[in-house]
């Protein structure tokens, strides 16, 4: 009877033995597994509190407290112009609020280029940089690009009309001719629309350009003696103009006319001698 119950106490210890083993080793697998997560997380990232939408923002909109939020941000990646606090976004309070210069959607960061100054209107001033003007230039479906032109787009001008008789070009052109005069201008209106977002065709009798001061009297200059016409720019088009013009000479392959030389008269030279009341003319050789 003894030998079976020390039989069974070893079997139990044997068991109770290797229960101990197995949760140690279950324990040490989830501590590993647990510590092999930890090393595979991201380290943490340092983040700023700015400004965003609350809610899906149109072209002209009002910027209102209700409409905005703070939301964390990576550092990093902060881009330039974000209002990090109240009194910057709204230094006058509603007073003089801010208008969305372009759509903004939901939680999308507000940034100073999205947005007027305090109190400013989301129209023409507003897209204007210091030192430029707006200039109005006609155009109709030929010249204006068949109503394709969007505020915001880039475009080339070019003057097509005559130059006044004796005047000629330094590269030779004369008469009816086509000239860039201006390349790369952007367009702050086209009609009386201003939202650089727009999708509808806009027909339009005029488009408005933001130009330097010079380039107003040149562009008034311009369209005062000649015919203006433009030519969209591509979006990612990087490249420089170079000095473009086409005479009628030029265009069709013309050379220039021959001019023939009258025969030139040959030189004499002769001597007169008077005899009485008679005059002899005498040839003799020209000495220079």
């Amino acid at each position: 009877m003894r030998m079976i119950f020390g039989f069974v106490l070893v079997i139990g210890l044997g068991l109770a033995g290797f229960a101990v083993y197995m949760a140690r080793n279950y324990v040490q697998g989830y501590q590993a597994q647990l510590a092999a997560e930890r090393n595979n997380r991201d380290p943490g990232i340092d983040t700023v509190d700015i400004y965003v939408a609350a809610e899906a923002l149109k072209y002209g909109q009002t910027l209102t407290p209700d409409k905005v939020r703070l939301t964390p941000f990576p550092k990093a990646s902060l881009p330039k112009g974000v209002f990090k606090s109240k009194d910057s976004l709204f230094p006058d309070g509603e007073n003089l609020p801010r208008r969305a210069l372009r759509s903004i959607e939901k939680n999308e960061a507000i940034l100073a280029v999205k947005v007027t100054e305090p109190g400013q209107e989301a129209g023409i001033t507003s897209q204007l940089e210091p030192g430029m003007r707006a200039f109005a230039i006609n155009v109709d479906a030929s010249s204006g690009v068949s109503g394709f032109l969007r505020p915001g787009d880039r475009v080339d001008i070019y003057w097509t009309g005559k130059l006044g008789d004796g005047l000629q070009l330094e590269g030779g052109s004369s008469g009816d001719i086509t000239r860039l005069i201006e390349d790369n201008i952007k367009l702050v209106a086209v009609g009386q629309v201003t939202d650089p977002e727009t999708t509808e065709t806009i027909n339009a009798s005029t488009v408005t350009a933001s130009v330097t001061p010079q380039q107003v009297a040149a562009l008034k200059q311009a369209q005062s003696t000649g015919r203006l016409s433009l030519s969209l720019v591509g979006a990612d088009d990087t490249s420089i103009a170079q000095v473009i013009e086409v005479d009628q000479r030029r265009l069709l392959g013309l050379k220039d006319p021959v001019v023939e030389k009258a025969p030139e008269k040959k030189k004499t030279c002769s001597i007169r001698t008077r005899r009485g009341a008679e005059v002899i003319e005498t040839p003799i050789p020209c000495t220079n």
